[in-house]
């Protein structure tokens, strides 16, 4: 028997990548909403909902934490249904 690992499928990896990235945003406001959505969702995600996650962890950071904070509201053009789910779920 080995000790070594399977490899991780593309799939994996990518969710991997994506619960990093949502995790070590730069801000702890942002670190604690959206990582913690994204740990509680992320399994359940399809390819288009990843896809749309990669689109939130683009934006800035600044304007995120005010948007999951509910200090501002999201924009109009930025309001995707994956950032009002996730805004959604951090003013719970």
């Amino acid at each position: 028997m080995s000790d070594i690992d399977p490899p991780l499928s593309p799939s994996a990896i990518r969710r991997r990548r994506l619960f990093y990235r949502a995790n070590h945003r730069g801000s702890y406001e942002c670190d604690l909403l959206l990582g913690g959505y994204v740990a509680k969702h992320l399994d359940t995600m399809d390819d288009s909902e990843l896809d749309a996650l990669e689109e939130v962890l683009e934006l800035v950071d600044s304007d995120l934490a005010e948007w999951l904070t509910g200090r501002q509201s999201v924009p109009d053009h930025m309001a995707t249904p994956l950032l009002l789910r996730i805004v959604a779920a951090a003013g719970k």
